[in-house]
């Protein structure tokens, strides 16, 4: 398999924002590795059976169900200890794995960050392909100014899936896609911007990029937990406007 180009980043901090339920969190993160760029459709079509039209492009048209099974083809290829266990939809991660997965939510924001407190770690012309750039699909990785970490297109080209549900108890299963489109505005093609869609969704601007990292707690690490997910999936007090939540009680 084409090489997966993977940059080691130091533990550190960084603060998650929900503008929709005017909450945020600080996550401590341990180190953790993730790739240099997003994978390419050559790397997707050597693991999985998708046809590679341009090998450079960002692959896309991808589930988050498509990810997950792209990051264990590539663990078994490598002869590492895949990070997911899948039984039909239902898909758990160990967090002990060393293998490839998707990055969490606060480390794909923390890698997108690289030090940068604004919306931007460059001038957006200069580090993303958007609509301002006019063009009708994602272009070669690599193309646009890296970050401070050496990461290039995790703003703009395609949308990433993280591991993270997006807001389980309005939203159920829908996962995390972070980073923006190459049809996106400014507005949309930023570092906190939170979008998801269901496992089985896939559009033409979203794609994915790898992580890898093993930690302690199989059910807990790099700002996911599955109790807090658990508990996030019902909704208490009073219902937002325009909200339906898909389960209500207390704890």
């Amino acid at each position: 398999m084409s090489d997966l180009e993977m940059r080691r980043l130091p533990g550190g901090e960084v603060t998650l924002h929900d503008a929709r339920l005017s909450a945020q969190r600080t996550v401590q993160l341990e180190p953790f590795e993730i790739g240099v760029f997003p994978v390419t459709e050559e790397q997707l079509a050597e693991v999985l059976p998708i046809p590679s039209r341009h090998p450079r492009r960002p692959a896309r048209d991808l589930s988050w169900l498509r990810a997950v099974r792209f990051c264990n083809a590539a663990s078994e290829w490598e002869g590492l200890d895949s990070a997911y266990r899948v039984d039909g939809d239902e898909v758990t991660w160990d967090a002990t794995s060393d293998g490839y997965r998707l990055p969490t939510e606060a480390e794909w924001e923390y890698a997108c960050r690289a030090g940068s407190v604004g919306p931007h770690y460059a001038p957006l012309v200069d580090a993303a392909w958007t609509s301002a750039d006019g063009v009708t699909s994602p272009q070669d990785v690599g193309g646009k100014l890296p970050n401070l970490h050496g990461l290039f297109d995790t703003l703009g080209n395609v949308w990433e899936w993280c591991w993270d549900l997006l807001d389980p108890a309005r939203y159920g299963d829908y996962r995390v896609f972070r980073g923006g489109g190459y049809a996106d505005d400014a507005w949309n093609v930023r570092a906190g911007v939170r979008r998801g869609g269901a496992p089985r969704m896939h559009h033409d601007d979203v794609g994915m990029r790898v992580a890898r990292g093993s930690f302690d707690d199989p059910d807990d690490a790099q700002g996911w937990s599955a109790s807090v997910d658990r508990e996030r999936a019902v909704w208490e007090g009073p219902v937002p406007f325009g909200w339906t939540p898909l389960q209500r009680g207390s704890r």
